[in-house]
Parts: structure tokens; sequence; C-alpha cells
């Protein structure tokens, strides 16, 4: 059996039926047939990559059958956007009547699907603290069907058990699902938990250049075959080019995310010997109060850390947040994650509205936070640079 790397550059190839040495870019919606025999065929084909573009494409395929072998899953299916991908994936799983399991912690627009959309058609979401393994399994009712987590959390970095969501579902016959985007495949392989479901933001690391967007979903045969179906009707079809920009980001992706996690544990240590910096939270750091949960679970510690800023009180910590954010150079200051360069975004400001917890209008963080995603610049040069910010 073929090595990452190897997979990386070689899996799928059979989808390029030209003698191109790149799979070309399949810039086509429609498809000629043989036949009325190849026509029947290709219409009742699952994923037919020669047929229709809303059914598929020779790129989406080789991006697909890629992405399903990083994850050791039977099937994957790749679409426009990552929500594309968490949306549809759940609406193959769940009816009206249905209970889902969520974390407290989850992307701001998956908890927006989960909160506000899925409420509206009748299916009913419990969300729970992804740190208190018990709150998991004190949540399950009769009509529970999915449990859907997101390990690293964003913007907060906590961890959720996979071992036990694994167990947990396959004990209780409840359908697992991970949003593994944070992680990627190189740093965290889900099934190897027992996790069922595998979704992806494949705008971040799996593309790693911020030049498309698009998602994917990973199970079994069976199961991405539902998606499939559901996704005929929702139409997020992911187009050629960026599927052909999603097959050139993947064949780096082993080399990007290992130089990734290690300018991320460099930068965090750091940072956390500054003394204008309150906090430091990765993953990777011996003081991340789930660091051996992390390194149970995890091969790499990914590129995602958090910073909050000193201050005597929220104005102030505000105010030297968007100091630092202002005299950064390389890190720019941009929504997305997981490019080759490093950005930084500040919470409060972003996801606010979304994050705000139950109780008043308290924030589930402080506004001095700082999300970073270190890219692979040099990283005495992102040194530097936060240098620089923080002496000014």
């Amino acid at each position: 059996m073929a090595k990452l790397e190897t997979s990386l550059i070689h899996e799928g190839e059979h989808f390029n039926t030209t003698k191109s040495v790149v799979t070309p870019i399949f810039q086509t919606s429609t498809y000629l047939a043989d036949d009325i025999d190849s026509f029947t065929h290709a219409a009742a084909a699952t994923k037919s990559p020669e047929f229709y573009h809303r059914h598929g494409n020779p790129n989406n395929s080789q991006a697909a059958a890629l992405i399903a072998k990083l994850e050791k899953k039977e099937d994957a299916l790749v679409l426009a956007t990552g929500m594309a991908a968490i949306s549809t994936a759940i609406l193959a799983v769940v009816k009206s009547g249905d209970h889902i399991i969520a974390q407290n912690a989850h992307y701001a627009a998956s908890l927006t699907f989960i909160r506000d959309f899925l409420l509206q058609y009748g299916i009913e979401v419990t969300q729970v603290d992804q740190t208190d393994n018990q709150a998991f399994e004190a949540a399950i009712q009769p009509n529970t069907k999915l449990i859907f987590v997101e390990t690293p959390s964003n913007p907060n970095l906590d961890i959720t058990d996979l071992e036990y969501i694994g167990k947990l579902g396959q004990e209780r016959g409840i359908l697992t699902m991970i949003d593994n985007t944070f992680a990627s495949p190189i740093n965290q392989v889900p099934a190897d938990f027992g996790i069922d479901i595998i979704v992806h933001s494949a705008t971040k690391y799996l593309g790693g250049h911020s030049d498309l967007t698009a998602g994917a979903v990973c199970g079994s045969a069976a199961y991405i075959e539902k998606v499939w179906r559901r996704s005929l009707l929702l139409g997020a079809s992911l187009s050629p080019f960026d599927s052909w920009l999603l097959l050139r980001g993947l064949k780096t992706l082993a080399l990007r995310v290992r130089q990734i996690n290690e300018n991320a544990l460099t930068l965090a240590q750091w940072l956390q010997k500054q003394p204008t910096i309150k906090k430091v939270v990765y993953v990777g750091l011996d003081d991340h109060p789930q660091h051996t949960l992390a390194k149970k679970q995890m091969k790499g510690f990914t590129g995602m850390l958090a910073i909050e800023v000193d201050g005597k009180d929220d104005d102030e910590q505000f105010q030297r947040a968007q100091a630092i954010l202002n005299r950064l150079n390389y890190f720019h200051n941009a929504v997305s994650l997981g490019g080759v360069e490093s950005l930084i975004t500040h919470p409060a400001s972003m996801w606010g509205a979304h994050q705000a917890e139950k109780k008043g209008n308290q924030l589930s963080f402080s506004k001095g936070l700082l999300r970073i995603s270190v890219g692979i610049e040099h990283i005495d040069d992102l040194i530097a640079d936060f240098e620089g910010a923080l002496e000014s």
C-alpha cells in the first residue's frame, strides 16, 4: 500500500482519461453519450463523472477519491463550500422529529444552521460542553439520530474525546459526525476512533492556498450515495476549476501541514514568554488543559492558536488587540485559515453575535482574544513580526 505522500500525488488518477500527466480541467456542463445504453447507464449511476455536472465530474471524482483515502473511508463527495458539505451531510441523516446532539462550540455558520434552520423543520438540537464526555450521553433521547462534534473547536481550541464519542455512537446505534477542518487528515484521522462521517471545509487546509471554496463529506459508500442524492436536489456542485485547484493543493498537503505544525508550536512557545500576552491557547502546549487527550488522538497540533492580550478591562484588551492587528505585516487580518500565508482575526468582532452565551450578552471568549492561523513563512520572520507589533 502506498504511503501518504505518494497517495496524495497518485490516488484517483484513473479518472484522468487523457494522456496529460496533470489532470486537465474538465470545464464542461454535459457529456456526449456513445449510445442509448451508455446514456442510460450514466444517467442512473451514482456520481457518474461523465453525464451532467450536477451528477459528477472527473475532477470532482478524483478529488473525492483522494480525500476518502486520506480519511480511511469508503467514499467521499466534494461540494461547493464547507457549509454545503455540513448541511447536506446532516440532511442526509435526519428528518422532522429527529434529534441531534452537538457541541456548544462549533463554526459560526454551523451553529446558525443547527440552531435556526433545523429547528424550522422540526429537528431538535441539544448542545453540550464538548469537554464533558458524560454530557453527550446524558443528552441522548429515544429519537437521537446524530452526534455532531468539532475538534479542535473554533476559536477556543477545545478538544472532544473521539474514542469516547465513537464508542458511544456504536453502543447506542447513533451516527457520529465530525468537522475535521481544523485538524486536517494529516493531524487527525477520526475513522481510527470509530467516527462514521467526516466533513471538511476544503477551502482551508485541504486546498491550502486561499484561492478556492469547497467542502467534502466522507463516509460509507451507502451513506455517500444518500448525500449525493440530496446534493442533486440542493445543487451545491463544486465547479471543475475549484476542484482542479483542490487537487493541486492536496498534492502538497502533508508538506504544508507539517511545516505549519512546526511553525505554530515554535510561535506559541515564544508568545508564552511575552509579558503583554495574558494567555496562549495551543493544543500542542503542555499547559493546554486537554494536551494529554490531544496527544492521544492527534499526530500533530495544527496551525491554529489563540492569544489573549493583557489589559485591566475589556476595553483595554480590545484596544490592545486592535493595535496588534494594525501593526502586524506578515499576519494578515482576514477570515478563513489553513493557507500558506499566516492570518489573524479578532473573534469578538467577527462572531460575537453567533457565539454569545445564553446568559445575558456575555461572550464565550474575551474581547482581547486573537485567533491565529500560522502559515509556512520562515518562523524567524513570523516571530520578528510579532515582536515588532508587541514592542510598539
